[in-house]
């Protein structure tokens, strides 16, 4: 060969042309105009105007004369306020249902009960999520099955083991409270825990922390939303309880608000004071609806990051 003659030249493949990435499906449910989120939204809508009607008629009622609770129903209130006495309903039934009282044995109750149950239910939450394969052991199955157990199938028993202690008062109110709230709260609560990464336990112990030290000084402060949440959701289940405070409290100086509304419906029902009814009720219920509205935000937050892993 000459080494004028030039070198044969390699002709190489040309490359595949690249595809172009294909667009993801939309989630069911996400695109505009389906039947599916259009009936969704409709039934979620009629929900919550059908609740808010309900609402309204309750803190105008709370307002109004019997004749006008009847005669119009959905109208302001009007002859309370011509006649200069506004909150008569309520000055009534705070007088005459022994709200006063009341208000005390239900704030404590419920406040403690809470408390308790929250203290019970994180160091058990946190072990379970740590104990073999995390959040799925037969433990955490057991606690969860107290959840589906209905209250109203153990009421005979409880009233009959508490009565022969001599605790059908307040005090066995306050046992069974925290009791039938614990498998809720943990189960609440390993979510929580759950979603924590190990690493965080796993730098505190090469810091030399104990798991104690580890759970108080580390995890139970980022699993703050949970906790807010879990007490949010115990306090207004235990306010709003009914049938439990009939059971158990026999004492009209320790009813519960809830308890002591039963007992005044009666009389006010007999009374014909059923604006005094209504307002008794709007006593009961608009705290804690209160309550909800100013923690909502949290609430959803911290149930959403629950749910998150």
């Amino acid at each position: 060969m000459s080494i004028t003659d030039t070198p044969p030249v390699v002709r190489t493949a040309p490359k595949p042309a690249r595809k172009v990435p294909r667009k993801p499906k939309p989630a069911p449910g996400s695109r505009k105009l389906s039947p599916l989120r259009l009936l969704g939204s409709g039934i979620v809508w009629l929900f919550t105007a059908g609740n808010l009607l309900v609402l309204y008629w309750l803190v105008t009622a709370a307002f109004k004369t019997p004749v006008e609770i009847f005669t119009k129903p959905f109208a302001l209130p009007y002859q309370w306020f011509k006649q200069g006495k506004p909150f008569r309903n309520f000055v009534y039934a705070w007088n005459n249902a022994g709200f006063g009282d009341a208000v005390t044995t239900t704030v404590v109750l419920v406040g403690l009960s809470t408390v308790v149950t929250v203290a019970v239910s994180a160091p058990a939450a946190y072990a379970l999520t740590r104990l073999g394969k995390r959040g799925s052991n037969g433990i955490t199955n057991f606690v969860a099955i107290g959840m589906g157990v209905p209250f109203q199938t153990v009421i005979i028993p409880l009233f009959v083991v508490l009565s022969k202690l001599h605790m059908d008062n307040e005090y066995g109110l306050f046992v069974v409270y925290v009791a039938l709230s614990i498998p809720f709260t943990v189960f609440l609560l390993t979510g929580f825990f759950r979603s924590l990464p190990d690493e965080l336990e796993e730098a505190a112990a090469i810091d030399g922390a104990s798991p104690v030290r580890t759970f108080f000084s580390v995890m139970l402060p980022l699993a703050r939303g949970g906790l807010i949440t879990a007490l949010t959701l115990n306090a207004i289940g235990l306010w709003n309880e009914t049938l439990l405070g009939i059971v158990f409290l026999h004492d009209q100086a320790h009813f519960t608000l809830s308890r002591a509304l039963f007992t005044f419906y009666g009389a006010a029902s007999y009374q014909s004071e059923y604006g005094g009814l209504i307002a008794g009720v709007a006593i009961v219920v608009l705290p804690m609806l209160v309550l909800y509205l100013v923690l909502a935000r949290r609430i959803i937050t911290g149930l959403t990051l629950g749910a998150g892993k």
